[in-house]
């Protein structure tokens, strides 16, 4: 079934344009000639993307959009401005617009544009779904994002939650890897049994195997009675070993039988016994440098990271930022509490060491001792505005690019660019285009046409 477009703009040989080009390209397009039009034919077809002039006579296209954002949150909206009326169209990305397009537009750009948005919506959409269907049992209520990267942990998780696999989470401390495996736990059919979590790296050496295996009474000074370890009182439940990275070498290869028989034998013991559990492990290491040094079993790993999932640091998804600050503001009673334009500037461009972690302590300490209901720049902490204003400041000063002697093609220079420009900014589009000051649907556009891809996590 076609996507359905609905284009909204009162100068008839523009909206006839918009139509010829989006049914050349295969779409269902409907149109209308004012705002108020539009709004009734929304309701009748339930359009998956909204095309819409920002100055019409009567209702202009903020009020459209508004409007339409009211109805239905998860319809993608691009709208239509003049060259010169860019700073507009800006604040409607701001007020929930997915992206904008200038007239005159590129038939090719526009085609681009509309791909990319209802795209958006098909991974919205199924974000949706899938939260809804985890919602239902209490999963993903406090993992949260809508960047891409995020999306690929929901979609990972989602299918290998009810499965017995291994799972290995890498990444960044504080980036919400205790999270994700509980999620896994609660989507999987062990969900009614124990989810026991051990830090690995908090437990002294000499204790660790006694904590993870159990021991029996009089097996060591100080054993008066028998124990059971983190792996039997996990028994038909799931097992978080986290920052196994940290493991002593002297365990590994006990923890590696434990995995592959099925079987513990308790510190002191005379006979193994058997499990049932899942294992999902985390590490902030990074476990193939630890491989190269000797200080992790490579088997041991093969065996932990039958599926592995990186969760992405914060600076690498700052378009999560605001979802985040709305989701920790729920979630301390203060859904009321709003940030202004110049505080989200300021915390998008801190480097956020601590995660997202660190963004809820933040947002928990602003929330006791804000004055008002809108946090301002004032409001936020000397250390994140000093960072975020000299990283504004100083971020991209010098030289883009180095050109070679014996020249440079112009195609080679704009695609080099770009991709400098992208790097610069973590692979974030939007904040890409907006350094090298052109609209986001350009910078797509650039990035098809030389092939440019993200890199691999």
């Amino acid at each position: 079934m076609k996507p359905v477009i609905l284009i909204i703009d009162d100068d008839t040989s523009l909206r006839r344009v918009l139509e010829y080009n989006l049914q050349e390209a295969g779409y269902a397009v409907a149109t209308a000639a004012s705002g108020e039009e539009g709004l009734n034919r929304f309701d009748d077809i339930n359009p998956a993307l909204v095309i819409t002039d920002m100055k019409m006579p009567g209702m202009d296209g903020m009020q459209v959009l508004k409007c339409i954002k009211e109805r239905s949150p998860e319809t993608v909206v691009i709208m239509i401005t003049a060259f010169g009326s860019v700073d507009i169209a800006v604040d409607a990305m701001k007020s929930g617009a997915y992206d904008y397009i200038t007239k005159p537009f590129n038939r090719d750009e526009l085609r681009l544009t509309v791909a990319k948005a209802l795209q958006f919506r098909g991974l919205t959409t199924e974000n949706r779904l899938l939260k809804d269907e985890l919602a239902a049992q209490g999963k993903f209520r406090s993992l949260i994002g809508s960047s891409a990267a995020m999306e690929r942990v929901f979609q990972i998780v989602s299918k290998v939650a009810d499965t017995e696999a291994s799972v290995l989470i890498t990444g960044e401390s504080g980036t919400g890897k205790e999270l994700v495996a509980r999620s896994i736990h609660a989507k999987s059919g062990r969900k009614n049994a124990p989810f026991v979590a051990i830090n690995c790296a908090a437990i002294p050496r000499d204790l660790l195997e006694s904590e993870l295996f159990g021991h029996v009474k009089g097996s060591f000074t100080g054993a008066i009675k028998d124990k059971t370890g983190k792996f039997r009182q996990a028994e038909s439940g799931t097992l978080f070993l986290d920052e196994v990275g940290e493991l002593p070498l002297e365990l590994q290869p006990k923890l590696l039988r434990a995995l592959q028989e099925r079987t513990v034998e308790p510190v002191g013991g005379t006979k193994e016994l058997k499990l049932d559990v899942r294992v999902v492990a985390a590490t902030n290491l990074d476990i193939e440098k630890a491989i190269a040094d000797g200080t992790f079993r490579e088997d041991l790993f093969y065996r932990l990271s039958v599926i592995p999932i990186h969760l992405p640091a914060l600076r690498q998804r700052k378009d999560d930022i605001p979802l985040l600050l709305r989701h920790f503001c729920t979630k301390h009673g203060a859904a009321q509490v709003t940030f202004d334009s110049q505080s989200l500037t300021i915390l998008r461009r801190y480097a956020w060491p601590g995660n997202v972690r660190e963004l809820e302590n933040m947002v928990e300490r602003l929330l006791i001792m804000r004055s008002s209901d809108t946090i301002t720049l004032e409001d936020i902490p000397d250390k994140i505005r000093t960072h975020g204003a000299a990283t504004g400041e100083t971020a991209h000063s010098g030289s883009v690019i180095n050109l070679p002697e014996e020249g440079y093609s112009l195609e080679q220079l704009e695609r080099e660019v770009v991709v400098q420009a992208l790097e610069r900014n973590a692979w974030n589009q939007t904040a890409a285009a907006r350094f090298l000051r052109i609209p986001r649907h350009t910078l797509i556009y650039r990035m098809e046409k030389y092939g440019i891809v993200p890199p691999e996590k």
